[in-house]
């Protein structure tokens, strides 16, 4: 009996862990004291990524984000959420060095401890967010994530929430 309600407990976390979570709000400002507010993109689907300067997975997942910038344009948000030890100079060099068109602001733990749920995690790490401002997917980099870190997947995973009447998870 006794193992019966561990693994009903245990189903019932898996299922509760599958569900779609609101996406925590924050106003975060850029390098140019500009603030973004995840609620500025409600109605369209939003990529909002934690990533660091010097991290080579995020080097490379910025020109994937940025062809996805220049395919989508404004019916998508593509959000970049730099912590320390990175700041203006950095990120500067950051942006010019890959080019990047998209916004990168500034936290200080408190909207990546809202969506992680921990002080420290891999990065990138990257949320899918619906048009109802609704975390559809969560994705660590991992081998197993390689294909929406380093190839197509990402833009196939925006299109499915782009398509009108789109089933909801």
């Amino acid at each position: 009996m006794r193992n019966f309600f561990l693994v009903l407990a245990l189903a019932a976390a898996a299922a509760w862990a599958q569900q779609p979570r609101r996406a925590p709000g924050f106003s975060l400002p850029d390098s140019k004291f500009n603030l973004y507010d995840l609620y500025d993109f409600h109605g369209k689907p939003v990529i909002l990524e934690f990533m660091q300067s010097t991290c080579p997975h995020c080097q490379i997942f910025a020109g994937i984000l940025e062809m996805l910038h220049e395919k989508y344009g404004a019916s998508v948000g593509i959000l970049s959420i730099a912590n320390p030890p990175d700041n203006q100079t950095t990120i500067g060099h950051f942006i010019s060095g890959h080019q990047i068109t998209y916004p990168i602001v500034f936290d200080c733990g408190q909207a990546a401890f809202s969506y992680v749920h921990a002080q420290r995690f891999d990065l990138p790490q990257v949320f899918l967010i619906d048009q109802e401002g609704m975390i559809r997917n969560q994705y660590s980099y991992s081998p197993e994530t390689l294909q929406i870190f380093e190839g197509n997947t990402l833009g196939q995973e925006v299109e499915k929430l782009l398509k009108p009447g789109a089933p909801k998870k």
